[in-house]
């Protein structure tokens, strides 16, 4: 009842120098004595050691508002300094069509979705879906595939369009132009929690529209993706392999109904298969394989790793346009994106202490959901940057892909994960995002608005904390919604 008069008295105060009424004074008085005497008989979590610095010795403490997920690493050492603004230079940039004087940035395409990192990672942060009509949404892109293979698992690109719409090409090659065009509706679904307090949900429906070169496979599968936050990526690369595995519940041998499973991808640097991380299926084992990728997929900038233009054979002037050169973007300048992507530096939480959130902090364990947002890990002793090592980060996420149920599935099988498995996206800089972007889109497709609307969405082994969710009061609801925006 403590929580309840507190409330009561916080909106009983009113603003600084509201005129005060005799009536007013009285029930502030009377408020103020049932607060002062009773005990608080709700649960509260203790604050932990060093979760106000989510990334350890890397933790941005500085914030600076929209440009709280561009600091480097608190920690960074000088030597590093110079990689670091080096490849912030090539994330911000954008790109040119070749043949160009400006060669270090050239070949553009042909087919692509931005011109550079940071137009789908606006201020290294999170990318949101098209709201309707012409909006084309930011950091926003469908992913593409026709099956999977029988032995590998990888996804098989559709014949003609590849593994993802690539919305936009190159100016003045005839035959070449962008694939076509997303559109999107939503639905609302109305329900209600166990209180009665009502809520509605948002049902997106995407379609490809004017497809530019034949049409679409009828056993296409597409895959809505919004971009992810980019802070913090070289601290979860720094989690032991050991540690994820440990985490690792295949069978759900203790029958808590939670059964991460490990993601195994193929490595092109050493030929074998290696734990995947990263990606909303955590389809990249490696930053750099992830920033290469996103070059190679996003802008058509190839690499060593990636040397392939994404031109398929139906796409006869897009594979015979004008390159950017063999790479297009040279080792060195790639391992400096790497870098700058390792040591974006989480920022600092500020109302951890808070007692709403300390109530939040214990509901969000309470009902399961730390099963699988994991609250802290501590970084390898070789991590690869000295920075990055041996810290107690808290990033609330596994990194194991887990059942989510059918509302939330795509159906598109990637290398281990089914088309109903995703990722346990990292929480930390979730408070950031409306002041870094603008707004609170979560979930892969970013469908959800706001923390709440992500939780209800959830199913399959989050089911039961999903109900859990739908049964606690207005009070509690609220409290554990805080814990995740204060984080």
């Amino acid at each position: 009842m403590c929580w309840i008069f507190r409330r009561r008295l916080q909106h009983r105060a009113g603003p600084v120098g509201a005129g005060p009424s005799f009536r007013r004074v009285l029930r502030i008085s009377i408020l103020a004595i049932q607060l002062a005497a009773c005990s608080d008989d709700r649960a509260t979590a203790p604050v932990e050691p060093g979760e106000h610095l989510p990334g350890g010795e890397t933790t941005n403490t500085l914030l600076l508002g929209r440009q709280a997920f561009s600091m480097p690493a608190a920690n960074i050492t000088e030597n590093h300094m110079e990689a670091f603004f080096s490849g912030n230079s090539f994330f911000n940039q954008a790109w040119v069509t070749a043949p160009s004087s400006t060669e270090a940035r050239d070949g553009l395409g042909p087919l692509f979705n931005a011109r550079s990192c940071s137009a789908c990672h606006l201020k290294d942060g999170r990318g949101r879906p098209p709201e309707s009509g012409a909006d084309e949404g930011q950091g926003f892109l469908l992913r593409l595939s026709i099956g999977a293979d029988p032995e590998t698992g990888a996804p098989v690109p559709d014949p003609v369009y590849g593994d993802q719409l690539q919305p936009f090409g190159i100016e003045g090659i005839e035959g070449i132009g962008g694939e076509g065009r997303v559109t999107v509706t939503y639905d609302e679904v109305r329900g209600a929690f166990q209180d009665g307090t009502p809520y509605s949900l948002r049902v997106p429906t995407f379609a490809i529209v004017d497809p530019r070169y034949g049409p679409l496979d009828p056993d296409l599968r597409v895959s809505p993706r919004v971009a992810p936050a980019v802070v913090g990526l070289g601290l979860l690369e720094a989690i032991p392999i050991e540690r994820i595995e440990a985490l690792a519940d295949p069978d759900d041998a203790d029958g808590d109904g939670v059964s991460g499973r490990v993601q195994r991808v193929p490595d092109p640097r050493i030929g074998a298969e290696v734990v995947g991380r990263f990606g909303w299926k955590a389809e990249r084992p490696s930053v750099l394989l992830q920033a290469a990728a996103a070059f190679a997929g996003d802008i058509g900038i190839t690499s060593t790793l990636f040397p392939q233009q994404p031109c398929t054979d139906a796409q006869e002037a897009c594979s015979n346009a004008p390159d950017g050169g063999t790479p297009e973007i040279e080792d060195n300048l790639l391992e400096r994106v790497a870098a700058y992507n390792r040591l974006l530096a989480v920022p600092a939480r500020e109302r951890y202490d808070d007692a709403e959130v300390l109530r939040g902090k214990w509901l969000f364990s309470e009902i399961g959901c730390a099963a699988c947002h994991v609250p802290s890990h501590v970084t390898a002793h070789d991590a690869p940057f000295p920075e990055l090592a041996d810290q107690r980060i808290w990033p609330y996420t596994d990194l194991l892909l887990h059942d989510m149920g059918e509302d939330l599935a795509d159906d598109r099988p990637v290398f281990a994960a089914t088309g109903r498995e995703w990722r346990t996206p990292p929480l930390w800089g979730l408070r950031f995002y409306r002041v870094v972007n603008g707004h609170d889109r979560l979930l892969h497709d970013g469908r959800a608005r706001g923390v709440a609307e992500a939780i209800l969405w959830h199913g399959g082994e989050a089911q039961p904390a999903k109900e859990a969710f739908e049964s606690l009061d207005d009070m509690d609801r609220t409290a554990l919604v805080t814990f995740v925006e204060s984080l």
